[in-house]
């Protein structure tokens, strides 16, 4: 059995699923507009240009929505999946999926994005391995605003990884062939621990360091 991770955010659909989250929060009347999408903007800019504080943003990206009723949220994560992801699932991206799915490999989709706005899109993708950011949870089940445990983010990646590959009894050592898709950067600690890494739909960064290294470049869709 090989092992096969992908990065979700303009890697298997072509855009950031956690801002566009905050974009569809705006079209709810959840936050307020200009003052939302300008901070909603910046914590992109800031991940793009690998700044981010990720704790920083997890505070500010469930503020809006962690109090509300679980019906109004699955309401709007329904809603979200239908106008916004179900049209970004484009057929190359899929049908990558599904090939190293019939190859027999272990898929998993490895997401600095929280699980909130991830699992329904794994789900979609029948992917049964996300590795997203976990959301820390009260006394009674409420999101805290914080982050449970190490957050799969840049180095947290690898940590992540490793870490649940071991609940399976793995090793990444145990592995023939370990692919990893990515279009950022920030996934290089992940990105080298692969015998097939492939930059895919890359930044202009990553893919002039890609192929400074001879790694595969991919192009899924354009972004």
């Amino acid at each position: 059995m090989n092992l096969c991770l992908f990065d979700l955010d303009h890697t298997l659909i072509p855009l950031d699923s956690d801002h566009a989250w905050g974009e569809h929060m705006l079209r709810l009347g959840w936050v307020e507009t200009e003052e939302f999408r300008r901070a909603n903007d910046a914590f992109y800019v800031q991940y793009q240009a690998g700044t981010l504080d990720i704790h920083e943003y997890i505070e500010f990206a469930t503020r809006a929505w962690r109090d509300r009723p679980a019906a109004e949220l699955a309401a709007a994560q329904a809603g979200f999946m239908r106008e916004v992801i179900a049209p970004a699932m484009l057929p190359a991206a899929i049908a990558l999926v599904r090939d190293h799915q019939a190859r027999g490999d272990l898929v998993a989709i490895v997401t600095a994005t929280n699980e909130f706005v991830t699992t329904p899109i794994a789900r979609a993708f029948d992917v049964p391995h996300l590795l997203a950011v976990e959301l820390e949870r009260g006394p009674t089940g409420n999101i805290t605003g914080r982050i449970h445990g190490t957050p799969s983010f840049r180095d947290g990646k690898t940590t992540r990884t490793r870490e649940w590959l071991a609940g399976l009894g793995h090793r990444l050592q145990d592995f023939e062939r370990i692919s990893v898709y990515s279009d950022s950067p920030n996934d290089l600690p992940l990105l080298e621990c692969a015998t097939d890494p492939v930059a895919t739909n890359p930044s202009p960064t990553l893919e002039t360091l890609a192929r400074g290294r001879g790694w595969r470049v991919l192009q899924l869709f354009t972004q």
